[in-house]
């Protein structure tokens, strides 16, 4: 199992704000960087895309912990299994979230997508900094 984490957002509104957005999966779009994605699809409790010459990407909400943790899973047809778990932490009105992303990834195909989904991880948490209000 691999493991990658984003690092911390820290979101100037309360984790129910933050909570309410990540809950929505047409709200994932806005946390993808533009062009280098296709394909959007979006029911608010699914979504997929393609990730630009690569994989299509499926994700469906699990479960959630309310203002404090979202949990997606990949939908059949991602290149691998795996859970995308959002936590979020409330001080003085200020939400910190993080994404922990839980793969089933074999050795080789870990060397070659771990760094690209760490800078995705990253770029969809310093979205959120500007997204949620």
């Amino acid at each position: 199992m691999s493991r990658i984490e984003s690092n911390p957002a820290i979101v100037a509104t309360t984790a129910e704000n933050v909570y309410n957005f990540l809950l929505n999966t047409d709200n994932i779009e806005k946390l993808l960087p533009a062009g280098k994605y296709s394909d959007w699809k979006s029911d608010g409790k699914t979504c997929s895309f393609k990730v630009q010459g690569s994989y299509q990407i499926g994700l469906a909400l699990e479960e959630s912990e309310p203002f404090k943790t979202i949990n997606y899973v990949g939908t059949p047809g991602s290149p691998f299994p795996f859970k995308l778990q959002i936590t979020l932490s409330e001080e003085n009105a200020k939400t910190t979230a993080l994404l922990i992303c839980d793969a089933q990834i074999n050795p080789f195909l870990e060397m070659i997508v771990k760094g690209p989904l760490k800078a995705l991880f990253d770029y969809m948490s310093e979205k959120l900094t500007t997204n949620v209000q």
